[in-house]
């Protein structure tokens, strides 16, 4: 890059807790269990150790997925998989085939501070998100906790260059 170019904008854009979402989806698991009901086809259920984050996109052109930066204040694992499902009041349940590969997985060990991630999936998560973010104004993710971490746990942001 030549001195007098400028640099790209870097845009940090936060993965949010979606409290009410999960919420809605957690009593939809009780409402079922209760009841003694079945899943829809092709349902995915909430699980206690999962919840639901989403990205707002401040801007949806013009961006290049630069690096994800997760950091958990202990040591466990969280798995993002994002999901092209888009909420409506009278849809809530999760569905299978909405769910997309690969996910990324960061985990911190025990007497480190170091974060770890498996760097393929999540540099080609990170290229999804990019394409995404041209048709979705909000992305939601699944978000399975792991090896003593919860929400509390965990901060995480996509960072992306505006072209």
């Amino acid at each position: 890059m030549a001195e007098d170019e400028p640099k790209p904008t870097q845009l940090d854009m936060p993965l949010v807790l979606d409290e009410d979402l999960t919420k809605q989806m957690r009593l939809r698991v009780e409402s079922l269990q209760q009841r003694g009901g079945k899943r829809q086809d092709g349902e995915k259920l909430l699980q206690p150790a999962k919840s639901m984050y989403r990205i707002d996109f401040i801007q949806q052109q013009r961006l290049q997925s630069e690096r994800w930066d997760v950091v958990l204040d202990k040591p466990g694992r969280v798995t993002v998989t994002g999901t092209s499902q888009i909420w409506t009041p009278d849809l809530t349940n999760l569905i299978t085939r909405q769910l997309l590969d690969p996910a990324a997985i960061f985990w911190r060990k025990e007497d480190s501070e170091a974060m770890d991630w498996n760097e393929a999936d999540a540099l080609e998560f990170g290229e999804r998100l990019s394409e995404l973010a041209k048709i979705l104004k909000v992305m939601y993710f699944l978000i399975t906790f792991s090896e003593g971490v919860e929400p509390a746990n965990l901060k995480a942001s996509v960072v992306f260059s505006q072209l």
